[in-house]
């Protein structure tokens, strides 16, 4: 890795764990990481620090340093978090965003309605990741960005795993429209409200997954197949006449 520095090898090493390289409850060997990033130990220890600060890492008394494991108790905790965090990011985005911003966001919601049409699972969440990046961008919010991020990493397993369950798609890709036709029509209640249904549906599918881990693989994925798209209580008391963005291009917003 060219040039030895903590901030590079802590990128580095947050970025294998986030795409699975490192599993969880994996050791983290300070030897084996200055051979793999090409640094120092002292450099390696540091960056283990930092990333046990973020939740990333645990030390061990006498074993050393792991990949933690997020249980998905924890998960639905975090998702709480990030209900509120993001509805605040996206009622930001509906103030800010420009007519560039919102012809991106229609681009992107557009290939996410062809991927689930062509069953496309890994593509809709790579799309499901960069929609979300887009609202962050356009909402210019260092705090709630800077928040969201450490939230995020913490449960990247279980929201992909969340994400390749069949028929899961199909129940984001509307919550995915309604947020994009909010923001870009610039009502930003309507988006914030949008967001916070949207997560509050990823929060009980994985509290249906929680239910059903002591069950046969069947009925862990009926019971988040089944998991609702949103709660009653939100559906009904929405205020917004917002409706979700068609497919086809719409008339730029000012």
């Amino acid at each position: 890795m060219a040039g030895d520095s903590k901030f590079a090898v802590v990128e580095a090493v947050r970025a294998a764990i986030v795409r699975g390289e490192y599993a969880p409850n994996q050791r983290l060997i300070e030897v084996d990481l200055c051979e793999r990033y090409g640094t120092s130990r002292f450099i390696a220890r540091v960056a283990l620090q930092e990333l046990a600060a973020e939740g990333l890492v645990e030390f061990q008394r006498n074993r050393g340093a792991r990949v933690r494991e997020v249980s998905l108790d924890e998960a639905i905790e975090i998702t709480e978090v990030r209900k509120l965090l993001e509805g605040l990011q996206a009622a930001r985005a509906a103030e800010r965003v420009t007519r560039a911003g919102s012809a991106e966001l229609r681009g992107i919601v557009r290939d996410m309605r062809s991927s689930v049409e062509r069953s496309e699972l890994l593509r809709y969440s790579d799309l499901n990741v960069r929609l979300h990046a887009t609202i962050r961008d356009i909402s210019a919010h260092e705090t709630c960005a800077r928040l969201l991020r450490q939230l995020r990493d913490q449960t990247v397993r279980h929201r992909f795993s969340l994400s390749l369950v069949p028929g899961r798609p199909t129940v984001s890709l509307p919550q995915h429209e309604a947020i994009v036709a909010a923001v870009t029509a610039r009502d930003a209640a309507a988006a914030e409200q949008a967001m916070h249904e949207h997560l509050q549906s990823v929060i009980e599918a994985f509290r249906a997954l929680s239910l059903a881990a002591a069950q046969p693989a069947s009925v862990q994925l009926a019971a988040v197949r089944s998991a609702p798209l949103q709660p009653p209580t939100m559906r009904s008391t929405r205020r917004s006449a917002v409706q979700p963005a068609p497919v086809q291009a719409e008339p730029a917003q000012p």
